[in-house]
């Protein structure tokens, strides 16, 4: 008769080693669907930079947007997408916490007009149809000339550090929406801060 008790030890020695494996497969499959995730296309600030304008300073930038399926398939259903470019300016200051000088938003509706058959864009009060997508996209994403401050807002020669992203609010869209959108990548949507030093007036720097 078969030694029942050197059997039923061989199986309980074997176990640790079955889960190790099972742990190892299954830090695998993570790291794969990590990696399929980074690998969709990135939304992120290509350039920005502050220049004197006629009247005052103003912001020109450029950002990187690809829509991914599910924006794409609810703006085409009538859904409007808010999006928004946040702007702050701060001088440092090395007696206290740095001091606010400017804060802005730049706010964008983008939606489509069924009747019209045309995709339109709200900056602001300024409105513009597009024939398609692609363009209202690209217009978007294409910031020129934006009012930022009034030239004695910033001190002539001083530091100022400069911060701003881009980045979809997906507190405005309606609340069904905003229940799909907790917790998932096809709705978190936005770039990382992008900074940088401006020093007002002074040649050689924007």
């Amino acid at each position: 008769m078969p030694n029942m008790t050197a059997f039923i030890s061989r199986c309980f020695a074997r176990r640790p080693e079955r889960l190790h494996a099972g742990l190892l497969l299954l830090c695998a499959l993570v790291l794969f669907a990590l990696a399929s995730t980074g690998a969709r296309a990135e939304t992120r600030m290509r350039s920005a930079e502050i220049v004197r304008g006629d009247t005052g300073y103003v912001l020109n930038a450029d950002i990187e947007l690809d829509l991914n399926p599910r924006l794409i398939d609810a703006v085409s259903r009538g859904i409007s997408l808010y999006f928004t470019t946040q702007l702050v300016i701060e001088q440092p200051r090395w007696y206290w916490l740095d001091k606010v000088v400017v804060e802005r938003t730049l706010d964008y509706r983008l939606y489509y007009h069924a009747i019209t058959r045309s995709y339109r864009l709200s900056i602001g009060s300024i409105h513009q149809s597009f024939d398609d997508l692609e363009s209202a996209v690209r217009t978007m994403t294409r910031v020129r000339n934006w009012y930022v401050a009034d030239f004695d807002a910033l001190e002539t020669g001083a530091s100022h550090q400069v911060s701003i992203r881009f980045r979809l609010d997906t507190s405005q869209l309606p609340k069904p929406f905003q229940v799909t959108a907790i917790g998932s990548s096809d709705w978190n949507v936005g770039t990382e801060w992008l900074h940088w030093t401006f020093l007002p007036g002074v040649a050689g720097f924007r």
